[in-house]
């Protein structure tokens, strides 16, 4: 037996290709006292990684050359030398993209398996639900009767933003790419309607969609859709900065917005957000999340692949499209 590891061999320029990374087979570490040795589960794939691998000033370091690549993942112990956690635990965290680790614990924290399954724990429960939960209700403050507009509303964070919305009696509008997800987002969401920004005219649809102004943007994506948003706010509109997922891979300067004038016209604010500065209240999030899933309020959805092999190939779907709701690497 040996530990297979992905490692980051070089910064990618433009979509990541396979000899971005390295697959190594080394031996399995043993846990010193204090320590666990962790067998990942799943490991959690998102958008920010592709941040996570440039040489650039963030909100957190880059991943080094040489360097396993880093992620949220799902692990269980299997050799336990601390005394707070036991043979067969399961603990949430930052294992990255291999299948052992030891830790003494610390940026972890254990979950109960009979709660949900697995995966929820790096989507709704996890990173990209609580993203959503904080950026909406800590910065977007949504009131009853608003209207809010999701980008990216099929994806792990979208999709969690639009039902939320719903729950806070706001009309709810997603962008989503093609019919399938359009109607994912409708129909088994309850998004109240959905632009398709693969089809048609993005400004007409955005105008038809949202006839009466955009109260609060929920950003996945930056680039023309943020642009186009900005000339649909209603005075005081909040606009969320979560991600700019059409921008991750440009070779080209990054797109900002022109609009931007919007904002002093409408007084509107717009705000970045990254979920680590909310992790005190990350309990608050899971409580009431897990209440909304109990009471049917609040659907979850993960889209699952096998094998840490496949890393490359997987992650690639964030980014073609090719994939619905949280996805995520089954170990």
């Amino acid at each position: 037996m040996s530990n297979t590891q992905i490692k980051l061999a070089q910064r990618p320029v433009g979509l990541p290709t396979a000899d971005t990374f390295n697959i190594e087979k080394n031996p399995i570490p043993v846990p010193a006292e204090g320590e666990v040795l962790l067998k990942t589960k799943f490991i959690s794939l998102d958008p920010a990684m592709r941040g996570w691998m440039n040489d650039a000033r963030s909100y957190i370091p880059p991943v080094g050359i040489g360097e396993v690549m880093r992620a949220g993942t799902v692990s269980e112990v299997v050799e336990s030398k601390h005394g707070k956690y036991r043979v067969g635990d399961i603990l949430v965290g930052n294992a990255g993209v291999q299948e052992y680790i030891t830790t003494d614990g610390r940026g972890y924290h254990s979950v109960d398996p009979k709660l949900a399954p697995l995966p929820v724990f790096l989507g709704t429960l996890g990173m990209p639900g609580f993203t959503g939960y904080f950026g909406l209700m800590r910065i977007g403050e949504p009131k009853a009767g608003e209207t809010v507009l999701v980008s990216g509303a099929a994806g792990a964070v979208g999709s969690i933003v639009g039902q939320i919305a719903k729950i806070k009696g706001c009309r709810v509008v997603g962008i989503a790419g093609g019919k399938a997800k359009c109607d994912y987002i409708v129909n088994e969401l309850g998004f109240d309607a959905a632009i398709d920004y693969k089809a048609g005219n993005l400004r007409a649809d955005m105008k038809a969609a949202c006839p009466k102004g955009i109260d609060v943007y929920f950003d996945n994506v930056g680039g023309e859709i943020l642009d186009l948003a900005l000339t649909r706010l209603n005075m005081h509109a909040r606009i969320i900065i979560c991600g700019a997922i059409s921008q991750y891979n440009n070779t080209t300067p990054v797109k900002g917005p022109a609009n931007y004038l919007s904002l002093l016209v409408s007084r509107a604010k717009m705000q970045g957000m990254v979920v680590f500065d909310y992790a005190k209240d990350y309990g608050i999030a899971a409580q009431e999340m897990a209440g909304w899933m109990q009471e049917g309020k609040l659907k979850s959805r993960e889209d699952v692949y096998e094998g840490i092999e496949n890393f490359h190939e997987t992650f690639l779907r964030l980014f073609s499209g090719e994939k619905m709701g949280k996805l995520v690497l089954k170990v």
